[in-house]
């Protein structure tokens, strides 16, 4: 494999894409600038230039992803290395062609480099394949995407995060019931493997029986609601626990409970991923349980694993951010308020 330096030339472009989350849009930014002088900091040097770009900017999730790129940025300007982050991205999370267009305008730009949520695992393969063909380095946050052409994998283990909320939910509901999993949108890799690992989890409970798992909820807190409603309206009479694999559907899906008067505990439900309206949720008693990742550490993690690429050093192909099961009871550890609150206005302003 060639250096990415010698693939770079005289451009150093970093180029930052991030996947079911809030944040604020724009930004605009620099030119290609040498790649020795930029990484090594030498008199004079322009930045290097991050392109942070979202699945979305509506949910509360990029925020936090947003603040953990910002805080490396810092970092790294302090150490004496310029870099220089920009934030944009499509305003809904089903913005497929908006996501490939920002993708084809900074590679056209040629900035130093990519971190790149994908929206689509399969849909965004031929951008950013085009990108690191052209020589600009990608890091992947959030959301897989199938292709091996990039430098690395910084996320959560999904997975494992679905089935933490599959094994909590069959303990709430004592092994046995009814539950509904309301998925999230096709073609979305973080939540299908969360979709996956819940079924995983709930398969090996004999007494636990699927009613549905066939529905999408959309992108937004109102479509998830709308579909939540449905749901309800056919299976509230008999559903005892309900799965939501990310937070536009965790908010969605707790509105519709209280406003069937399912909630408070009646129908058991467990979520994933916080925001302000979860986490008063988790606190009032309608969700019982959120699997919650560390989108301040995936953003964190994405810019400096890219900035170290292109110092030639090792960086691992892919990098767990680590997810954790939160519920009324450990909220208030100091440690879980930390992931639940990250120090965003230390570093969004």
């Amino acid at each position: 494999m060639k250096p990415l330096m010698s693939l770079l030339g005289s451009g150093l472009v970093v180029l930052f894409l991030a996947g079911c989350g809030d944040g604020g849009g724009g930004g605009s930014g620099g030119a290609a600038v040498s790649t020795d002088a930029a990484v090594k900091g030498g008199a004079g040097a322009a930045p290097l230039v991050v392109a942070v770009i979202p699945k979305g900017t509506i949910h509360e999730f990029w925020r936090s992803i947003e603040g953990g790129a910002r805080k490396a940025e810092a970092e790294l300007n302090a150490a004496g290395t310029k870099v220089q982050v920009i934030w944009k991205g499509p305003l809904r999370e089903d913005d497929r062609d908006n996501q490939i267009q920002v993708i084809e305008n900074f590679t056209a730009r040629r900035v130093s480099g990519m971190v790149l949520a994908p929206l689509d695992s399969q849909a965004l393969v031929k951008p950013v394949e085009t990108a690191t063909g052209a020589g600009i380095p990608v890091v992947i946050i959030d959301s897989d995407l199938k292709t091996e052409k990039y430098v690395s994998f910084v996320s959560t283990d999904n997975f494992r995060g679905g089935q933490m909320g599959g094994e909590h939910l069959a303990k709430l509901i004592g092994g046995k019931g009814n539950v509904i999993l309301l998925r999230y949108a096709v073609g979305s890799a973080s939540t299908e493997a969360r979709e996956a690992g819940f079924l995983d989890a709930i398969k090996k409970f004999p007494d636990i029986k699927l009613i549905s798992s066939d529905q999408y909820a959309g992108a937004t807190r109102e479509t998830s609601y709308q579909a939540s409603q449905n749901l309800l309206n056919r299976f509230g009479r008999e559903v005892n626990g309900v799965f939501s694999p990310c937070e536009p559907v965790c908010v969605g899906m707790a509105k519709a409970l209280r406003d069937l008067g399912l909630a408070g505990g009646k129908v058991k439900m467990v979520g994933f991923d916080t925001g302000a309206q979860s986490v008063a949720d988790l606190a009032a008693g309608d969700l019982q349980g959120l699997v919650v990742q560390n989108p301040f550490r995936m953003g964190y993690e994405g810019v400096m694993t890219l900035v170290k690429s292109l110092r030639h050093e090792m960086v691992p192909k892919r990098l767990d951010t680590g997810v954790t099961l939160v519920t009324r009871d450990n909220m208030e550890q100091p440690e879980i308020k930390d992931l639940l609150h990250p120090p965003l206005d230390k570093y969004l302003k």
